[in-house]
């Protein structure tokens, strides 16, 4: 029997797993993404969270087949680098992330973009099994998209499914990508982290830093949005319901775009939120759609939080 890894790179949290042939979480730790330092500290993070899977799981991470990573920011697949990773540490030239954690872990290792390897997952084993063709929106740190078009991913160029730039809003916001306007900019964790500590700066009331401070964290997780939503924060809901109305247009420009069969929601705050928020972006997006007596399925991801770390195991499967 073979086992793999899987490493899922978030903005907040890395999510490590060690599986057998037939998908079987054996091992499974979470740690926090670190926010200071750069790439060699977020890889130090990534060696460790998986040794300590492999631990649980009874494997050394030098047995294992192959780990894979699912990662935010511009894959080079063949060169083994990850650049431009907006939601990391002082991540912007290409590094050689596979080579390095690859020698810490005695291992060969495979990279993939985060939201793609996550909405893979869910078309081999999650929601997107019964739907050959269907958008996923990963909804967490940042917005991110991928595009499954007759049992395929589809990925264009290189780039295709990048919904989180999709403009919502002619001159809008500045995302961190430099540019105006897109969805990421109204609907990311941490644009609406921003927002929110500027408003409360300008003297708006809100619990979110409470909260966050009362849990131990340093940043808006999803846990601390679902909690400020629970307690009637205002500014809270009012960036929620913002970030909602922009995922709805943007995704139903998608849909008249692609005529997909379905849209499968995900992501840290997508999982969180869960089915009534599906209900509600599918709600969003209906006015935005061209064929409205024809909507695609909304679904909530079926894989929760371990997907993006299912998604990346699969990559290994995907090279043999």
């Amino acid at each position: 029997m073979a086992f793999r890894g899987g490493i899922d790179l978030g903005g907040t949290k890395i999510d490590a797993i060690v599986v057998d042939d037939a998908h079987q979480v054996l091992g499974t730790v979470r740690r926090a993404t670190p926010t200071e330092g750069g790439p060699p500290d977020v890889v130090r993070e990534l060696a460790a969270a998986l040794q300590e899977a492999a631990a649980a799981a009874g494997v050394e991470t030098s047995a294992l087949a192959g780990v894979g990573v699912g990662a935010p920011g511009k894959v080079d697949r063949e060169q083994g680098t990850l650049s431009t990773a907006a939601n990391l540490p002082n991540w912007s030239a290409p590094y050689p992330l596979a080579a390095e954690l690859g020698g810490k872990l005695g291992t060969r290792i495979e990279l993939g973009n985060d939201v793609r390897v996550a909405v893979e997952a869910e078309r081999v084993l999650g929601a997107g099994r019964s739907h050959p063709s269907f958008l996923g929106v990963w909804w967490g740190t940042g917005v991110g998209g991928a595009v499954v078009l007759d049992g395929k991913l589809w990925l264009g160029r290189g780039s295709a499914g990048e919904l989180g730039h999709v403009v919502v809003r002619i001159d809008g916001a500045r995302c961190q990508c430099g540019r105006r306007g897109c969805l990421e900019a109204y609907a990311g964790r941490g644009a609406m982290e921003r927002r929110a500590r500027k408003a409360e700066l300008d003297g708006e009331k809100t619990k979110l830093f409470e909260i966050m401070r009362k849990h131990g964290r340093t940043r808006l997780t999803s846990g601390v949005w679902a909690t400020a939503l629970v307690r009637g924060d205002k500014l809270a809901q009012k960036l929620i319901d913002g970030a909602v109305e922009a995922l709805g247009a943007a995704i139903g420009s998608v849909v008249n775009m692609l005529d997909v069969e379905a849209v499968i929601i995900g992501g840290g705050l997508g999982t969180r939120f869960g089915q009534p928020y599906v209900e509600r972006i599918a709600a969003a997006a209906a006015p935005h759609l061209f064929v409205a007596d024809r909507p695609p399925a909304f679904l909530a991801a079926e894989l929760g939080d371990l997907g993006g770390a299912l998604g990346a195991a699969l990559l290994v499967d995907d090279r043999g």
